[in-house]
């Protein structure tokens, strides 16, 4: 997602296109290791660097049981929660498929993980950055229902031709966004919460800028994906966040102002 989009000689395809099966089973007894370091470590890392929801969507969906989930597990807890689903994806999906994916609350996952020479970057998201990093924060009502809402705005943008817009408001939130609470700078996005390297690097180094957060900032603030971000936008709460995003109108989101 966000890295890649469907060339013009591909035929059109429905997001049900790209699921797969997790075959669970196939994780060897070393993913299933390499999930355990990489849990144990980043919780470590995060402590209270991160919005509480996030900690509080750890332990809700028991992501702290040994070994890598199942998307069947996560979702006999996920979806009588919030109407959230996961399902299992090869790799990356083009961002017009995200989009559908997210406006019907089902999100991807990568059905393979990295290996013990990739622990402290992976350019591709596997599955321990979408369930780590993604999934605790869909257990949140008011975020669930904002996954959503942008999922609608990125369906639109992208059938306008905006999708670059929806996919900068999506990066500068969901994945690398910082917010305040209890007036201490923590955490918010999913590319931070699950990169060890990054997420002291987004709060502590004083080699970037940290802006605040706006919906024009957002949709105007190009990013990088393969490498630490250069700036974060910065919002106040993550209340704040969740109600910018969803008073977000498809007109506002397209337009040459917007």
């Amino acid at each position: 997602m966000l890295q890649e989009t469907i060339s013009e000689d591909q035929p059109a395809k429905h997001w049900q296109d790209y699921v797969v099966p997790q075959c669970w089973e196939a994780f060897t007894d070393d993913d299933h290791a390499v999930w355990d370091l990489l849990f144990a470590r980043q919780v470590e890392l995060l402590g209270s660097r991160v919005v509480s929801p996030f900690l509080d969507g750890i332990d809700l969906l028991r992501l702290s049981h040994p070994g890598v989930p199942d998307v069947e597990g996560l979702n006999a807890i996920l979806t009588p929660r919030t109407g959230w689903r996961v399902v299992a994806v090869p790799g990356l999906v083009p961002d017009d498929i995200f989009f559908a994916m997210l406006a019907e609350r089902v999100f991807p996952v990568g059905n393979f993980i990295r290996t013990r020479a990739q622990l402290d970057y992976l350019e591709a998201p596997d599955c321990f950055h979408d369930m780590f990093g993604h999934i605790p924060m869909l257990a949140h009502h008011d975020f669930a229902e904002m996954a959503e809402h942008m999922g609608r705005l990125g369906t639109i943008a992208c059938a306008a031709g905006h999708g670059e817009r929806a996919a900068r408001l999506y990066w500068h939130t969901v994945e690398f966004g910082l917010a305040r609470e209890n007036g201490e700078l923590k955490i918010l996005g999913a590319g931070l919460a699950s990169s060890f390297g990054e997420a002291h690097f987004s709060l502590e180094s004083d080699e970037v800028e940290r802006l605040p957060f706006s919906i024009e900032r957002a949709v105007r603030t190009a990013y990088k994906h393969d490498a630490f971000q250069p700036r974060y936008l910065v919002s106040q709460s993550l209340d704040e966040t969740v109600a910018d995003v969803l008073a977000m109108d498809q007109e506002r989101l397209v337009s040459d102002e917007g």
